[in-house]
């Protein structure tokens, strides 16, 4: 969420960050809220001296019933009664634009970095970085669904009855490699200096406003009827949401939590759910990161984030590559992002497995998430990032695990969680 006070300084930086996002049809909403903050700054002023005038007459009044003059008294209690009238209204007002100027500030997008290449969609993002030599071997790599059916290690049509498209089973040695690789990705972020964390799977509708934009609620959050709470479309949302409304010491950051949850997504607007595939689906498990710091220090922890699953996917042998997010691919909240993609043997070419994100100030400002520091009180920045997210990531590490006799090598680093399997065979 932008800062008023920013708006109103900078209308024109504004402006032109919403025609970098490719969203002229927010550039009146620019003007508008423009326009509801002088209203807004003038009603306060006059319900202000209406208050004043108020008290001052209230006093004339009872030095004038002290001294017998009721009749002029009242004269003055009429004009008592007709400021409070307005009063009333002039109050009503500023609720109605106080809440107008919060959604369009909420409506527009965040400030991006200068930094960010500029673009229309995803197709526009930039490549930054290769990590591992993509391989294409010399053998037949087959569709990941048939790879799991291979190992008989999912049932995608009970599924499908149970539940409906984008649902399914994993078993056997595909389940555990599943589990496996978030036990590892548990311990590989703990190794590197981030708390772990079970958040809850539920959060209300006050966070999820919070966390994200609007029309991210609408295509991914499933409600639970009847009641103020959200299924969480990833951990990052109810991580941040634990520090509503607080106010951190300085000296007590930065906060740095990986979390692990199952996560929830109607994927609306993704042309529908594969029948056979589990690449977009409407629950999957993930390990998360997050980080709550000084405003100067989040580039600092953007480039830790992304680097941390970019060395997790090579310890599984997994050639990834970084991809800088062009404006019109960043969601509104988004300062800047860069996604991580795993190289895919099958399909030869990369594909999303994970996505690092800086937020700036604008959960922070939406949640009330404050630092104290010498100066005083102010806004967090605030940061995410994906570990790894199976079962979309046993994609990439089938494919680039699977050997030309049809076994699956397990990496040195994955054995310890595989009960020292060095390998996954037909039974």
């Amino acid at each position: 969420m932008l800062d008023l006070k920013f708006v109103r300084e900078n209308p024109d930086v504004v402006r032109e960050n919403v025609k970098k996002k490719f969203q002229d049809a927010k550039l009146p909403l620019v003007d508008e809220v423009l326009a509801l903050d002088i209203e807004n700054r003038n009603a306060k002023q006059e319900a202000d001296a209406l208050r004043a005038d108020r008290n001052k007459i209230s006093k004339e009044i009872g030095g004038l019933m002290a001294q017998g003059k009721k009749a002029e008294a009242e004269v003055l209690k009429e004009k008592v009664t007709a400021e409070s009238e307005r009063l009333a209204a002039l109050e009503a007002r500023e609720i109605e634009l106080e809440e107008r100027v919060k959604v369009i500030l909420m409506t527009l997008p965040n400030i991006i970095a200068d930094s960010v290449p500029i673009g229309k969609n995803d197709s526009e993002n930039v490549e930054v970085e290769k990590f591992g030599d993509p391989v294409v071997p010399e053998y037949e790599v087959p569709y990941h669904i048939d790879i799991m059916e291979m190992f008989k290690g999912v049932d995608l049509d009970s599924a499908r009855k149970v539940s409906g498209s984008g649902f399914y089973y994993l078993i056997g040695d595909i389940a555990r490699l599943h589990s496996s690789i978030l036990s590892y990705a548990r311990d590989f972020m703990i190794d590197r200096g981030f708390t772990y964390c079970i958040p809850p799977y539920m959060i209300r509708s006050e966070v999820v406003t919070g966390v994200m934009s609007f029309a991210e609620m609408d295509a991914m959050m499933y409600k639970i009827e009847g009641e103020d709470l959200y299924l969480i479309g990833t951990s990052e949302h109810s991580m941040i949401g634990k520090f509503i409304d607080s106010i951190l010491p300085k000296e007590e950051l930065p906060v740095a939590m990986t979390s692990f949850s199952p996560c929830f997504r109607k994927e609306v607007g993704a042309h529908g759910i594969e029948e056979r595939g589990v690449y977009r689906i409407h629950q999957f498990e993930k390990q998360e990161m997050i980080v709550v710091c000084e405003p100067e220090d989040s580039p600092m922890w953007y480039d830790k984030l992304w680097l941390n699953t970019v060395d997790f996917f090579r310890t599984l042998d997994i050639p990834v590559r970084t991809l800088e997010c062009c404006s019109g691919d960043l969601a509104d909240l988004k300062v800047k992002s860069v996604d991580v993609e795993a190289w895919s043997p099958r399909q030869q070419k990369y594909f999303e497995v994970g996505s690092c994100s800086n937020l700036g100030d604008a959960q922070a400002r939406r949640l009330k998430i404050r630092i104290d520091g010498e100066k005083g009180k102010y806004f967090a920045h605030t940061l995410n990032n994906t570990c790894v997210a199976p079962p979309r990531m046993l994609i990439a590490f089938l494919e680039n695990n699977l050997t030309a006799e049809g076994t699956i090598n397990i990496p040195v680093a994955l054995r310890p969680y595989m009960g020292g399997m060095t390998e996954i065979v037909r039974k």
